[in-house]
């Protein structure tokens, strides 16, 4: 069914063994919507219950793959129907013991992170919704690998000025309560506009409405191939032999994902899902999109010119993926978080990059401000308007856009918060401290763009 040249197989073993190149995440994408029942103990042994026995044979089935195949996959985990609409239904409704269900069982079948305590509010609330973004804070403080998310915003609905004020104040207080670890409740915490429900990265990922009853999500990486690839070229080398030569790595790393993925899917006979062909950095030196764009000639990621050098690169990943797999989904491109980039530090360690910059880049890469830290002092008003900015840029450009940000507690410029593991750590930056609490407390929706109106 799928022609792999033994050729390309090779090339991408040694683009592993030196440049990092890596299956990201092997995504288990599971509904749990039959799992609603009037009692709130009765729904969280259903979804334990489900999770056990979807998701049992995730991690040993990778590991298997893994080793046959000698491609390192970093992360397993699971997304699940957005948790506001499975606890709804109850009489006595506890989000928080949802929270601790979904880590128990994340626990019990050895995934790294479990995505999907989650609501989907870009023209307002229902009452699940309402208490589970209440319950945001507590159930990230008490549990490990859970991740949440909020869509506030999209292109059809205009932006929920309401959900993004009270994000603003669910992040500060998601960080407050864990304190202890710089804050690192809100490092699980992300608010997007245009969310997509196939997405096998987190914290965002969750298992959408018109999704089938489970599939099997890839996430495909290799920042470092790249990087490479992009150095070996000629100084003077126009930029369509750059955007080819991306294409060409781009479609080599997707190649590998759709092999992997589709002999896992078999092997948990389920549904192969879709390949979302991101570069995601990791801390690793040289395994940095900053890197690639440094690679192209500029000094430092946050150089003029830095834009469209993502623009370049977005676009060239994007179109050599979608040359090796039919089922591209998730948020596909190029991600730019902070922490998770040793590139992206250096810069803002330089002076050289700064949260107004990041908010330019993101009108063309896959996400939007991620993994940025921020003194733990900045007000809700602030943080809010950030998101706000973020989702405005998401809704107009319909695109996918998301805000995951850190008010560090008790830290500010200068110091920074130290995660370890895939989420880094990430030097302390400014924010603009005017005041735009008038602007926030605002009440209603931005309204949705013009070119909306596309039937």
């Amino acid at each position: 069914m799928f022609n792999f040249k033994v050729d390309d197989i090779l090339q991408t073993i040694n683009m592993i063994k030196m440049h990092h190149l890596d299956i990201r995440t092997v995504t288990l994408s599971l509904s749990l919507r039959d799992c609603i029942s009037t009692d709130i103990n009765e729904t969280a042994e259903k979804i334990y219950n489900k999770i056990v026995k979807y998701g049992k044979n995730l991690a040993p089935y990778a590991e298997q793959v893994e080793d046959e195949y000698s491609i390192p996959i970093v992360n397993k985990r699971i997304a699940v129907t957005p948790l506001s609409l499975i606890g709804e239904s109850a009489k006595n409704p506890d989000y928080v013991l949802l929270a601790k269900t979904l880590d128990k069982a994340a626990h019990e079948v050895n995934v790294d992170f479990i995505g999907g305590f989650s609501a989907l509010v870009e023209k307002g609330c229902t009452k699940g919704d309402d208490l589970l973004i209440s319950s945001i804070p507590e159930a990230l403080a008490q549990t490990e690998r859970v991740c949440s998310s909020v869509n506030v915003a999209s292109t059809k609905a205009g932006i929920n000025m309401k959900g993004v004020k009270r994000m603003g104040e669910t992040i500060k207080k998601a960080a407050e309560l864990t304190a202890s670890q710089d804050g690192i409740g809100a490092a699980k915490l992300v608010v997007f506009c245009n969310v997509p429900s196939d997405n096998p990265f987190m914290a965002g990922a969750f298992h959408g409405y018109g999704e089938p009853e489970c599939a099997l999500n890839i996430g495909v990486s290799g920042p470092g191939v790249v990087r490479a690839a992009v150095a070996n070229l000629p100084k003077d080398a126009d930029f369509g032999v750059v955007a080819n030569k991306i294409k060409s790595i781009a479609y080599k790393i997707t190649s590998t994902g759709e092999l992997v993925g589709r002999d896992l899917a078999k092997r948990l006979d389920i549904p192969f899902g879709v390949i979302d062909l991101s570069l995601a950095p990791t801390p690793a030196q040289g395994d940095s999109v900053a890197n690639i764009l440094e690679a192209m000639g500029l000094e430092r990621t946050g150089a003029h010119g830095t834009t469209a050098a993502l623009a370049l690169l977005n676009d060239a990943v994007k179109k050599g993926g979608t040359m090796a797999t039919s089922y591209v989904g998730g948020l596909s491109g190029a991600f730019i978080p902070v922490s998770e980039d040793a590139g992206m530090i250096e810069a803002v360690e330089k002076d050289a990059l700064h949260i107004d910059k990041l908010e330019a880049m993101t009108c063309v890469c896959s996400v939007g401000i991620d993994m940025v830290a921020i003194p733990g002092a900045t007000p809700a008003h602030t943080i809010s308007g950030i998101i706000a900015d973020e989702m405005a840029i998401g809704m107009i450009n319909k695109k996918t856009t998301a805000v995951r940000i850190i008010p560090v507690p008790n830290k500010g410029v200068g110091d920074y918060a130290v995660y370890g593991g895939l989420l880094g750590e990430a030097p302390i930056m400014p924010v603009n401290n005017f005041d735009n609490s008038v602007f926030i407390n605002r009440s209603g929706r931005i309204p949705a763009p013009i070119h909306s109106l596309n039937n």
